[in-house]
């Protein structure tokens, strides 16, 4: 056998003896260390640890229940704040719900008030109409005859009127006094009366002592009034004269002494017919010394009393003209000029101022005849332009 042989078989003879050497010495210390491996597993179940673990309950104090106290008392606030903020809400819910309830109420009585003011609004309108209809009424039949109410409305007017301008004929009649006093000094012819030209007349008609005219005027105005004639001679009134105009062209000549205002009529048409009563009583009484002059300030109103005098007296163009019977004027001035040349010529000048003129002209009123329509301020809508 060579070394290997002897070498290997000493190894073997060498790993045999170990191994059961080690298996005895493994054996015994098992049986060492089990008793005691044992004795130690009924130790750690007996242990503190192990005790706590089984009965975690009993402990007075555990590291877990003292971290989750504060969490308990977040979780109460939270749960107050919240009981707190749903009781907020309802509070503010109410409030709102009440609101709404009270703004529906103002809503309704405002709605309320506005129906009632709507109501009150028509009835007014109503009302208005009505009355306006009334006064429209009133003044078809006061132009067809009816005349106390509207008497009785403008006399305070006229009274005032008739005052004032009672002082400014004064002041005129003043100025006239050197004019009187030159022609009473010229001395006059005892052998030839008739050759001297005709003075002018002068008419008093408010004065007592005229009764002659006073009745004879009377007597026309009754007879325009109860017996007209559509069919008379050129310069006597052809139209239904009724008891206002009577008593317009009454008070002009017997309270007015034949110079001042009247209210006007509220038509063109009534005042031109109220002037042409007065033309054809002046006719009457003076024949051809008297001359019409009529004063408006634009050509269409000319035309309308050019037309309305030939419907009411019964007269032709041919007798409008600066040295006819009547004639028209736009400017007072060129009037009054025309006026007094008539005046010097021993004629009448009877001047018919139309309600668009707002002011008399000083150098008109020192003429005995005169006569201007004031407007009516008592209509609201009043205006001076009539068709």
């Amino acid at each position: 056998m060579n070394s290997d042989e002897y070498q290997t078989g000493d190894e073997r003879s060498t790993e045999e003896p170990l191994g059961i050497q080690e298996a005895s010495m493994q054996s015994l210390m098992n049986e060492e260390y089990a008793p005691t491996a044992q004795s130690q597993e009924g130790s750690l179940l007996d242990s503190p640890v192990t005790r706590l673990k089984d009965e975690p309950e009993s402990l007075p104090f555990s590291p877990t229940s003292a971290q989750s106290a504060p969490l308990h008392q977040q979780a109460d606030s939270l749960r107050q704040e919240i009981a707190q903020l749903q009781a907020t809400k309802a509070q503010l819910q109410n409030e709102i719900a009440t609101a709404q309830a009270k703004m529906s109420q103002l809503v309704e009585a405002g709605l309320k008030e506005l129906e009632s003011r709507k109501r009150d609004l028509q009835i007014s309108i109503e009302q208005l109409e009505r009355r306006q209809e009334r006064i429209q009424a009133e003044m078809r039949t006061t132009f067809a005859g009816v005349s106390q109410d509207l008497a009785i409305r403008v006399q305070s007017f006229k009274d005032y009127l008739v005052g004032s301008l009672q002082d400014l004929a004064y002041a005129a009649e003043q100025l006239e006094l050197p004019k009187v006093i030159q022609q009473a000094a010229k001395p006059a012819p005892a052998s030839e009366p008739a050759a001297q030209s005709p003075a002018s007349p002068t008419p008093k008609f408010a004065e007592q002592s005229f009764q002659d005219q006073t009745k004879k005027i009377r007597a026309l105005i009754d007879q325009y009034r109860n017996r007209p004639d559509y069919y008379g001679p050129p310069w006597q009134l052809r139209r239904t004269f009724e008891p206002i105009h009577a008593e317009r062209v009454s008070n002009w000549f017997f309270t007015q002494g034949g110079r001042g205002a009247i209210r006007t009529m509220g038509s063109r048409l009534q005042n031109i017919l109220v002037a042409s009563a007065i033309i054809s009583i002046l006719n009457e009484l003076y024949g051809d010394r008297v001359c019409t002059l009529v004063l408006a300030d634009s050509p269409e109103r000319l035309g309308e009393w050019r037309r309305g005098l030939q419907d009411c007296l019964g007269i032709t163009r041919a007798d409008f003209g600066p040295d006819q019977g009547a004639a028209l004027f736009e400017d007072p001035l060129v009037l009054a000029q025309k006026a007094d040349r008539l005046q010097k010529d021993g004629l009448l000048p009877f001047i018919v101022m139309d309600e668009t003129e707002e002011q008399v002209d000083l150098a008109i009123l020192q003429f005995p005849l005169w006569l201007a329509f004031a407007p009516n301020p008592q209509i609201p809508g009043y205006t001076r332009d009539w068709v």
